[in-house]
């Protein structure tokens, strides 16, 4: 099942990677906004990458933040794009937020789980 979590996270992060610095044509849009589409994105990352390294989740969460940091700033080598630290704000938060759900979903299920006798 680790294996499973781990794959599914970093499959979700190269996806973001190539929203983020590919061609503008191939990033999908919604009904969000980019504040919006970047958040849930985000959030979904931090999630999956708290679930799937849930032993190392803090130290997870700083190397998430500082390659968000360095997603947002590879923009300015990317035909088309460009960076701005507003988006980095919201990624990070978001992915940070993530994080935070993976970490009370975690919990939850220990409070949910029958204690051994």
């Amino acid at each position: 099942m680790k294996i499973a979590f781990r794959v599914s996270a970093w499959l979700l992060a190269a996806a973001v990677a190539f929203a983020t610095l590919g061609p503008p044509k191939f990033r999908p849009h919604s009904h969000l906004g980019q504040d919006g589409e970047h958040a849930l994105a985000f959030i979904l990352v931090g999630l999956a990458f708290g679930l799937a390294y849930r032993s190392h989740r803090l130290l997870t969460a700083g190397i998430a933040v500082i390659l968000i940091g360095a997603l947002e700033l590879a923009q300015f080598l990317a035909p088309g794009r460009h960076a701005r630290l507003e988006d980095f704000i919201v990624d990070a938060a978001a992915a940070c937020i993530g994080f935070g759900l993976a970490a009370a979903i975690d919990w939850l299920i220990r409070q949910l789980r029958p204690q051994a006798a």
